[in-house]
């Protein structure tokens, strides 16, 4: 299973069909593995990764660093889902170091980073401190390098 998992992991779109014929297997038997991995949430979603710069709309993304206060009766994990409930939060993380969670968002501006930090998850109780790093450019996202190499410019020689 592990195999089927890896094909879909790296290309969303292969189909029973193709994977089959990767691994030697049947198409059938394909699909029941794949629709087993579905309903057992080992499969949670199917992704379609956007280079949102070239499709002309622009996003700001920055990563939250959060030292967090634990109660008797909450721990990490209810503050992390808390975060993860906003449409702006892009991922959550438990994380060692000095921060404690480590929450990656989206949003429109920096401005809009900024104001949604400040108002909506610096405000969490249990919240002590945020750290926000905005991001400047991704190389790599999702095992995905994000840029093409250099094409090299001659300079024109004249006499």
């Amino acid at each position: 299973m592990n195999e089927i998992l890896e094909i879909l992991e790296d290309n969303a779109k292969a189909t029973p069909a193709e994977i089959a014929a990767l691994l030697g297997i049947s198409e059938e038997e394909v699909s029941r593995k794949i629709r087993e991995l579905e309903e057992s949430g080992v499969i949670r979603k199917y992704m379609t990764m956007i280079n949102w710069d070239k499709a002309g709309e622009g996003y700001v993304y920055a990563v939250i660093e959060l030292k967090v206060s634990l109660h008797r009766d909450k721990g990490y994990d209810a503050i992390a889902e808390r975060i993860a409930r906003f449409s702006e939060v892009q991922s959550v993380r438990l994380i060692s170091g000095d921060h404690d969670i480590s929450a990656t968002v989206r949003g429109r501006s920096m401005k809009d980073v900024a104001f949604f930090v400040t108002e909506k998850i610096a405000t969490l109780e249990g919240v002590e401190s945020t750290c926000t790093h905005f991001v400047l450019r991704s190389y790599k996202e999702h095992g995905v390098i994000l840029y093409g190499k250099p094409k090299l410019k001659r300079l024109v020689i004249t006499a």
